[in-house]
């Protein structure tokens, strides 16, 4: 824990020298003055994260931690647990969602044995195994202190791992059957909101299961009513799954190594809902990708202050938001590098104003 506490205490706010200098440069292009929107200031944003005014994102990636929850013998999901091990292997084989879009655009993945409840053999699995599957949280806590600072650290060696191999983006998935039963857990803990506010209907529940879902939310809260919930270690290991700790530990390793990563759904900013929450400075390289339908995903984006790119009404997981704002990255990021200024394309740049400045339009 101390590792990760000094990891914590030395993360940096984004390089203002270097926001400052791009937004002038871009200002400077053969275009309307901030006529790009939110693309320039992506741009800006990933200029802050690397010192860098021009930046390549030429290495990409998605880290998909892998686990199962024991919670998930209350009845909260309608497809078996095995599922999680099947669609782990099938993300392998290349012919889950995420694969499918990942390999359009040359995304590499990392997915992660960090807790499947059963063993997989494939040569492109990451093993990380913490445990087989966490605790019912229901009835206890879902990992020990040493599985939660395990989990944690696995996630930021991966992303430290990742900086040295050359990746300059990350994205975030996950697979686990029940998951989404654990990320609200983490999310109400960590918000203050209630159970019928931040619970929606995961892979597909039926009305019946819906309530039944509810019903042992109340009662995971209820059971660790006495957690410090301004502790976001404390709620991962009590209410989380190891995916969730799997992935804070991304989200700090990438600020820490200063690399632009990317939310996904509400697992995903369940897990970066707790890494701003150890540190408020790791908001600052969080890049939103999809607005998910779940309700507790609009709870801890709102508590962020996060906001998504695409609202596409998604709720597949896995990472699936995160090569569309991979792509609006590349974009944002080549606008700057390949772009005419105004004197290179013989325009009179007097001739426009900012239109950012202007409330009429």
């Amino acid at each position: 824990m101390k590792e990760i506490k000094q990891v914590i205490n030395n993360i940096q706010p984004l390089f203002e020298k270097a926001m400052k200098e791009a937004k002038q440069y871009q200002d400077n292009l053969i275009k309307p003055i901030g006529s790009l929107g939110r693309i320039e200031e992506l741009a800006i944003t990933i200029s802050g994260i690397t010192g860098n005014i021009q930046n390549k994102l030429d290495k990409k990636a998605i880290i998909v931690m892998c686990a199962d929850n024991g919670v998930y013998k209350e009845g909260v999901s309608t497809a078996p647990q095995e599922v999680t091990a099947v669609q782990t292997y099938n993300m392998l084989e290349g012919m889950t969602g995420i694969s499918i879009l990942s390999r359009q655009l040359n995304i590499d993945l990392k997915i992660v044995d960090i807790g499947i409840n059963g063993n997989i053999t494939h040569p492109q699995l990451i093993y990380k195994k913490i445990n087989y599957g966490t605790k019912n949280s229901a009835e206890q806590e879902a990992m020990t202190k040493q599985e939660m600072e395990k989990a944690i650290y696995t996630g930021f060696e991966l992303v430290k791992q990742l900086k040295q191999q050359g990746y300059k983006i990350l994205g975030t998935g996950e697979m686990g059957i029940s998951n989404t039963t654990t990320a609200t857990s983490v999310i109400i803990a960590l918000t203050g909101c209630n159970v019928e506010e931040a619970t929606g209907k995961g892979a597909g529940l039926t009305e019946e299961l819906f309530q039944k879902k509810k019903e042992v939310l109340k009662r995971i809260l209820q059971l660790h009513h006495n957690m410090d919930r301004k502790n976001a270690f404390e709620v991962v290991q009590k209410v989380g799954g190891f995916d969730i700790a799997g992935l804070m530990g991304c989200f700090l390793g990438a600020a820490y190594y200063r690399i632009p990563i990317i939310v996904d759904g509400v697992i995903s900013i369940s897990a970066a809902l707790a890494a701003c929450v150890c540190q408020p400075l790791v908001k600052q390289y969080l890049l939103a990708s999809h607005q998910s339908a779940e309700p507790a995903y609009h709870i801890a984006a709102e508590k962020i202050g996060l906001h998504a790119y695409f609202d596409l009404e998604m709720r597949l997981g896995e990472g699936t938001g995160c090569p569309f704002t991979m792509y609006l990255a590349d974009a944002a990021t080549k606008i700057m590098a390949e772009m005419a200024t105004f004197e290179q394309g013989n325009v009179d740049k007097s001739n426009y104003i900012d239109i950012r400045e202007d409330k009429t339009i």
